[in-house]
């Protein structure tokens, strides 16, 4: 069956904060300058926000330069942070950390508490009544090129397509959609971004990206424990002092809470399990004490760009562009990347709209003003002071921590180096070469196992049809993975994923990749040692539901 086709002047892919900011800038510019860009927005998920997960303290810098009357058209900003605090942990106890030591990327004043999955609904409202075209639940699945090598669109994937391969009797072909560019705002460590990076080189001369991994739930407070618009953070316990991370609890309204916990995936310990981290996190004295009487009544988990500014590829190539968190915009010692992702996309909305008062019939291939409207704006000062914040953690918790106070504090990051971002995956160690972890049970109460986890992210995919997180060799997962590493997928996937069988003798060692479970955070496509795992878009609407997250 041949595939049909659509005609835009601008799809863009993923409707998370960077694409539909950049397909409402280009509306916006488009309708004051009478000339008429039609634009679409593609999703994967099953409606829009369903697959967004972000802590989330939100700087409001890009949305009041998009909609300077956000207050009055209503956006889901309800909760201003009203106060804050920063705590070392050690097993038993907590160390207050003065406020007034913090450097200024890490206060909060001005701020908002929010759900980034609302704010992108509103968003898709706000995008629509422009005249965007938005569609969820259509997973852009191939890269599609014109005969001189520029992209021309993307495509669909199939829908109907059995887990064998073979077409189902509801199977319908995948839809083309071809326009004059196409944006990429699929979010950390797309996997239609990840070929463009190879086709175009465009990673050459840029270091590795850095992830982290945030996992997520949202509690129901006993109200004397809640302190509504109240942000903490804290390092230390659970986690050793190499490895980088920390937890993140914001107090929104409705007797709410954000609580999270982020784990940097350079870390070298294959026992480690990100998901276990957080749960021992939760057993913290000062954690039950404000869970207790709680309930938990949402999860996810989400991957994380942390390589800052010199991880951010080249950004355009015939034909298209890559915005938001596909490149790699979040300034890790401010937390945040939704401003940075946001202002990103209405940068390349402008660079189109440039092209098109030129030639609005044929505007050039390739957006040159969108590389120099980032290095001239305020995304691009901001990564620069605080690039040198993650990899000084390489030396250690407090060494880091240190580093980054003077450099921040005292410098405003204008030292005159900048340190070097490695790939994650290389850092692991043998496991023979590393000490087992041994978890705490999970006792239902403050700390919970991942099937019942998965559950409260409402994820589902159709069980009948091909696997999405496929493996370039069958072979390695046992033969390397399992033998070397002791199968680190069983930890670094916080969904259940990955699970390694063995005969009732412990004999046979085999891997059972459970799908249905995958909350598309991408860490297994990041962690995999041998970067056999290569993760792709299950079919539209597949995947996490998220409510509020």
């Amino acid at each position: 069956m041949e595939r049909e086709s659509m005609e835009f002047d601008v799809v863009i892919v993923g409707g998370g904060p960077a694409g539909l900011s950049a397909a409402i800038k280009l509306r916006q510019l488009s309708m004051e300058a009478d000339i008429d860009i039609s634009v679409c927005v593609l999703e994967k998920g099953s409606e829009i926000g369903a697959h967004i997960l972000s802590g989330n303290v939100f700087e409001p810098h890009a949305l009041e330069e998009l909609f300077p009357d956000w207050k009055e058209k209503g956006a889901p900003l309800n909760t201003p942070v009203k106060s804050e605090n920063f705590y070392f942990l050690t097993e038993a106890s907590e160390i207050a950390f003065p406020n007034f030591l913090l450097p200024k990327q890490l206060h909060n004043k001005g701020n908002y508490i929010i759900s980034l999955g609302n704010l992108c609904r509103w968003l898709a409202e706000q995008a629509e009544a422009l005249g965007v075209e938005v569609y969820p639940g259509f997973a852009a699945a191939e890269v599609l090129y014109h005969e001189d090598g520029s992209v021309k669109g993307v495509a669909t994937g199939d829908m109907g397509i059995g887990r064998d391969g073979t077409p189902k009797p509801t199977h319908e072909p995948g839809m083309e959609l071809h326009a004059k560019y196409t944006l990429f705002a699929e979010g950390v460590r797309g996997s239609l971004t990840k070929t463009l990076f190879e086709k175009f080189d465009l990673r050459e001369n840029c270091d590795p990206q850095s992830f982290g991994i945030g996992i997520k739930e949202i509690w129901e407070l006993d109200p004397s424990q809640h302190r509504e618009g109240h942000v903490f953070h804290t390092a230390g316990w659970p986690m050793d002092i190499k490895t980088y991370g920390g937890s993140f609890v914001y107090h929104l309204e409705n007797n709410q809470a954000y609580v999270g916990y982020v784990v940097a995936l350079d870390y070298e310990n294959p026992y480690l399990s990100p998901y276990d981290e957080f749960q021992r996190f939760k057993s913290h004295p000062m954690m039950k004490e404000m869970l207790k009487g709680g309930k938990r009544i949402a999860y996810g988990a989400r991957a994380i760009n942390e390589g800052g500014l010199q991880s951010v590829p080249e950004l355009v190539f015939p034909g298209g562009a890559i915005v938001g968190c596909s490149a790699g915009f979040v300034n890790v010692p401010k937390i945040k990347g939704s401003h940075t992702a946001m202002k990103t996309g209405m940068m390349a909305a402008e660079a189109i709209m440039a092209e098109f008062k030129e030639n609005a019939e044929t505007p050039a291939k390739v957006l040159e003003t969108y590389p120099k409207l980032f290095k001239d704006s305020w995304v691009y000062k901001e990564l620069y002071e605080v690039r040198n914040s993650r990899p000084a953690f390489r030396w250690g918790l407090l060494a880091g921590t240190l580093y980054t106070g003077i450099s921040l504090k005292l410098f405003g990051g204008r030292e005159p180096w900048t340190f070097k971002i490695h790939d994650d995956h290389s850092a692991l160690k043998k496991a023979k070469d590393c000490k087992k972890i041994e978890y705490p049970k999970y006792d239902g109460v403050y700390t919970f196992d991942k099937p019942s986890s998965v559950f409260l992210s409402a994820t589902n995919h159709e069980e009948d049809q091909p696997v999405h997180l496929t493996l370039k060799d069958d072979t390695v997962p046992v033969r390397i993975n399992y033998n070397e590493y002791a199968g680190p997928e069983q930890r670094f996937c916080p969904a259940g994923v990955y699970e390694y069988l063995t005969d009732d003798d412990g004999s046979n060692p085999r891997l059972q990749i459970n799908a249905q479970n995958c909350v598309h955070c991408k860490t297994c496509d990041i962690k995999d040692p041998t970067q056999n795992i290569n993760w792709v878009v299950p079919e539209g609407a597949g995947g996490p539901n998220y409510p509020n997250m």
